[in-house]
């Protein structure tokens, strides 16, 4: 190694172990609230609401939980919320891949156009359409039903532009070899382009299954009840007039968080590919 190439092997050195660094400092001050929030969780009520808390339980109460479960219908709500997460991601995820398809192969007059179109409802915030929203759920008597939370998030513009992007990036070759065989466009779509898709899709799914398992918004004006309240919504119970119930509270966070925590990890390879692949086909 001559004396030049020397400096520089440790200069790569030294910037690996800075962003090793900096990526384990982002990280230890990411997952502060989260150790906090556990922490608060196993406190006595007196402890948790003192006018100076402090977060490090002077005694432990596991016995939290059962007080959780027994002050909220709480395994109600987590299995609500289970059931909004997932049917809007099994519904979006097939009808974004049903537009995908269309947009990306057949070919029909005002295509891009309208392609253009769709994208462009992207740049409208969600708030804005939501009152709108309340109104056509409302008059199609959808208020506190499953059909009027979930069917309103069936349908999105970005999981389109996803699976098109991907879909573009699949030779045509596949299919061409599929219809030669007897196939038609359905048979195509769901035996050659649907399997060589599954990354891009699983992916769509789960981002979709993490968002829809946090929505605040559209859960806390459309649902009246237990019977579809899910679990973001259903924290609020432990705050009332006579003041918030740190501990019952934090704890109920904390159980209705775990569940999103074993997705993601056994999801991982599938949203670290979400982040790092962009457009999911480059095209």
């Amino acid at each position: 190694m001559t004396t030049e190439a020397m400096p520089l092997a440790g200069n790569k050195v030294l910037i690996r172990k800075l962003v090793v660094f900096a990526c384990f400092l982002v990280t230890a001050v990411t997952l502060i609230p989260v150790v906090m929030m556990i922490l608060v969780a196993f406190q006595s009520d007196a402890e948790s609401m003192a006018a100076r808390p402090s977060f490090w339980p002077s005694s432990w109460h596991p016995e939290n939980l059962t007080r959780a479960f027994e002050l909220v219908p709480l395994g109600r709500y987590l299995l609500n919320t289970v059931i909004f997460a997932g049917g809007t991601t099994l519904l979006e995820t097939v009808t974004a891949a049903l537009a995908a398809y269309a947009f990306a192969r057949l070919n029909f007059p005002g295509r891009s156009w309208l392609f253009g179109v769709y994208l462009a409802t992207l740049m409208i915030p969600s708030q804005v359409t939501l009152i709108p929203q309340f109104v056509l759920v409302a008059k199609l008597h959808g208020i506190d039903t499953w059909s009027g939370m979930i069917l309103p998030h069936a349908f999105t513009a970005i999981g389109v532009f996803l699976l098109r992007q991907f879909f573009l990036g699949i030779p045509r070759d596949y299919e061409e070899a599929a219809r030669l065989d007897g196939a038609n466009r359905w048979q195509a779509f769901i035996r050659v382009i649907v399997p060589l898709a599954v990354p891009a899709i699983a992916t769509l799914a789960v981002f979709k299954f993490i968002g829809q398992w946090n929505n605040l918004l559209w859960p806390l004006i459309i649902s009246n009840s237990d019977a579809t309240r899910t679990a973001s919504v259903g924290l609020q119970v432990f705050q009332d007039t006579n003041g918030t119930q740190w501990n019952l509270l934090l704890m109920a966070a904390t159980v209705t968080t775990v569940p999103l925590i074993i997705v993601f990890f056994l999801t991982q390879r599938w949203f670290v590919r979400g982040i790092t692949m962009s457009g999911l086909g480059g095209r």
